[in-house]
């Protein structure tokens, strides 16, 4: 099984509802970061990869379909060269400072909470997201303006760096559409998943 879409696009960018729309279409697993969370041995894979050790992407992903959100988005590049077929899909907000938003209340908080001290495997995720970010993100994601400079400039890298005939620029609210076009697939008939709200990403994760 070899990837058919790099999901480029940040987390809290409508990128569960994306997972799960991606694995209707193409009839396997997409990777997420809810996978990360599943797979606790791919913490070490992720932390080698930000720590610049090569990683063989194509093994290591070889029973997926897809990738979206983080930590894959952080290493789109590379996982796109290793799959040169893939569409990369650049999901986004309706602006950065939705994106910001939903960020502050959600992906942030949650790498500032306590964790359990019994919870290594959590302690160990949450050291290589936080190092992830700063490196391939920013180091300033906990302040809001540098949160949305970060933002943009992974949007700019994006569009500047992928071949508009590979690209697929995707906000939330697209639908079906604009995937099913890319990759030459029917549209379903079922309505397009809306999954992950703020809300419900905060009551997952106790931050009320």
């Amino acid at each position: 099984m070899a990837l058919r879409v790099v999901g480029a696009g940040l987390g809290r960018t409508g990128t569960h509802s994306l997972k799960l729309a991606l694995e209707q279409l193409l009839g396997g697993p997409c990777y997420h970061m809810s996978e990360l969370i599943e797979r606790e041995d791919d913490t070490a894979v992720w932390a080698a990869a930000v720590n610049g050790e090569e990683v063989d992407w194509a093994g290591f992903l070889s029973g997926f379909t897809a990738t979206v959100d983080w930590p894959a988005c952080a290493f789109w590049e590379q996982i796109a060269a290793a799959h040169p077929d893939a569409v990369i899909v650049l999901s986004m907000r309706e602006s950065p400072k939705a994106w910001a938003d939903s960020f502050e209340r959600t992906i942030a908080q949650a790498l500032q909470k306590p964790v359990p001290p019994e919870d290594e495997a959590w302690a160990e995720r949450r050291r290589m997201v936080i190092s992830m970010i700063e490196s391939t993100f920013t180091p300033d994601w906990r302040d809001r303006d540098g949160a949305i400079a970060g933002y943009t400039r992974h949007v700019e890298r994006v569009r500047t760096t992928v071949p508009p005939g590979r690209l697929v620029e995707y906000r939330a609210g697209d639908g079906w559409e604009p995937l099913c076009a890319a990759l030459g697939l029917e549209i379903p008939e079922e309505p397009f998943p809306h999954t992950n709200t703020t809300a419900d990403f905060r009551a997952t994760s106790n931050l009320d």
